[in-house]
């Protein structure tokens, strides 16, 4: 059985805003600034947001002052006034945002309170929170310029000893991700009133909820990805609980995506619902399935039983990757002919036509949809050997799709075929099915090829000892293939 590899533990600190992201002091700060505004004749809007969302007191006093003609002090004053009565009454926890701080303590991850609010705020909201939460609290008045600059985010780090690179900055607002981002760290943006996109090193999610130790840890580890090419086999049915036993293979190897064949109708559906994932369906073979969004659909949505489907894929991060998924015709197959028929070289060679044709008509479709800065993943079972692990046949569909500069992952992983051959036909199939007891070849046939990436591992997975065909109601490999699964890093 393939296991998930852990990433290596690289996050040294987590430094949290506070206004918006801990607690719901965004809103009162909203309200405190609409009051004071109101009575100096200024109505807020939506459009003064970047004037007031994550700016030190005395930035919005000055903006206000500047549009109404007041003082410039006496404003900040009253500020600070309306806001610390509203804090000392109101404070609400962000939801999850307590549970989050637990869990960073039990695994022993550093917290810093880093916020461009001033000392006396800090200190009313740290005691609500509980300042022992935190190693290191950095506000408006520990620095000489606060957010949109770097210095609170450093100022943290040298506080704690700690590279910024390798800590993650929880924020809210633009104005705080600049800050974050400015001073080399990467940044988890939760969004409490206005909108913040997505970008390299950037997360955004919708709620500390969805937020763990492990995620934060994943966004200073350098990014991965988990493919598997699997064969269903008649969509599971011909073992029993097919299913949960699906669903259990791709939970217990860590995939993120899978590239599935034989889904005979809803498969991929059934399993992304099952899992909360996304999917894609072509046909009534062919579907993909995935944790991360599906940005676009690829290929012919009506592609028949052989062929190729492929879907944009939306990372952590910003960045997109093309997974493809064929299938491709079973006959006449290749070792057979070569085992049973004792065919030369050049006839195994012309007998791939078919396959050919198929593999040439997917690579093109590849090419027009992808550009040369995003990555392509094309999996599937080819229903033919590499050339790469015959010495004496050079079997023209792998080649095809090296020639287009798609790389066998599994080779890379394990260049000795002798030493790995990664045999994924038939876990379930020891004789040849027509009853002549002749051993049944084991070969190569299922692949994870890609373009872009670097790998990382790639292993066959085939979980428990599966019983020989027709025995297999019972097995707890609900396919007659071994599938693919391969870890590459990303960047």
């Amino acid at each position: 059985m393939t296991h998930r590899t852990t990433p290596q533990l690289l996050l040294q600190a987590v430094l949290f805003d506070m206004d918006g992201t801990l607690v719901d002091t965004e809103r009162l700060w909203w309200e405190a600034v609409e009051q004071v505004a109101g009575g100096l004749g200024h109505a807020l809007t939506g459009a003064d947001q970047p004037e007031v969302l994550g700016r030190p007191v005395e930035h919005t006093a000055g903006w206000l002052a500047g549009i109404t003609g007041a003082s410039a002090q006496e404003t900040a004053a009253e500020l600070h006034r309306e806001f610390a009565d509203r804090v000392r009454t109101g404070i609400v926890p962000r939801p999850g945002a307590n549970e989050l701080l637990d869990a960073l303590a039990r695994d022993g991850v550093p917290t810093a309170l880093v916020t461009a609010s001033p000392r006396a705020v800090a200190d009313t909201v740290l005691e609500a929170l509980g300042a022992a939460r935190f190693a290191v609290s950095v506000t408006a008045d520990d620095t000489e310029r606060t957010k949109p600059a770097p210095d609170p985010y450093l100022a943290a780090c040298r506080a704690l000893g700690v590279d910024p690179a390798a800590c993650v900055a929880v924020e809210d607002t633009q104005t705080g991700v600049t800050s974050a981002e400015s001073a080399g760290c990467a940044v988890l943006a939760v969004p409490s009133l206005a909108p913040i996109a997505p970008a390299a090193g950037r997360t955004v999610l919708a709620s500390l909820e969805e937020v763990t130790p492990a995620r934060l840890r994943a966004m200073v580890a350098p990014p991965e990805l988990r493919v598997m090419s699997w064969n269903l086999w008649y969509g599971g049915t011909k073992v029993d609980d097919h299913r949960e036993k699906q669903l259990k293979v791709i939970a217990e190897t860590g995939a993120d995506v899978v590239g599935l064949q034989e889904t005979y109708g809803d498969s991929a559906e059934e399993l992304a619902v099952a899992l909360g994932w996304h999917h894609h369906r072509a046909g009534e073979n062919l579907g993909i399935i995935s944790r991360y969004p599906i940005t676009a659909r690829l290929g012919d949505p009506d592609v028949g039983f052989y062929g190729g489907t492929g879907a944009r894929i939306l990372l952590d991060g910003g960045q997109e990757v093309d997974v493809w998924s064929a299938h491709l015709d079973y006959t006449p197959y290749g070792p057979y002919e070569a085992r049973f028929d004792g065919l030369p070289a050049a006839e195994l060679v012309a007998h791939e036509a078919v396959r050919l044709g198929q593999m040439r008509e997917i690579l093109r479709r590849i090419a027009d949809s992808a550009d040369d800065a995003t990555p392509v993943v094309l999996v599937g079972d080819f229903n033919a050997p590499s050339h790469l692990d015959w010495p004496d046949v050079e079997w023209p569909v792998t080649k095809a799709a090296a020639e287009a500069g798609l790389r066998d992952s599994y080779r890379e992983a394990h260049p000795d075929p002798l030493r790995e051959p990664g045999h994924t036909w038939s876990p379930i199939h020891v004789e040849h099915e027509d009853g002549s007891g002749r051993p049944e070849p084991q070969d190569r046939i299922d692949y994870v090829l890609h373009r872009g990436l670097r790998v990382l591992d790639s292993r066959t997975v085939v979980t428990g000892a599966p019983r020989a065909w027709p025995d297999v109601e019972g097995n707890d490999w609900p396919s007659d293939h071994a599938a693919v699964l391969t870890t590459f890093r990303l960047g």
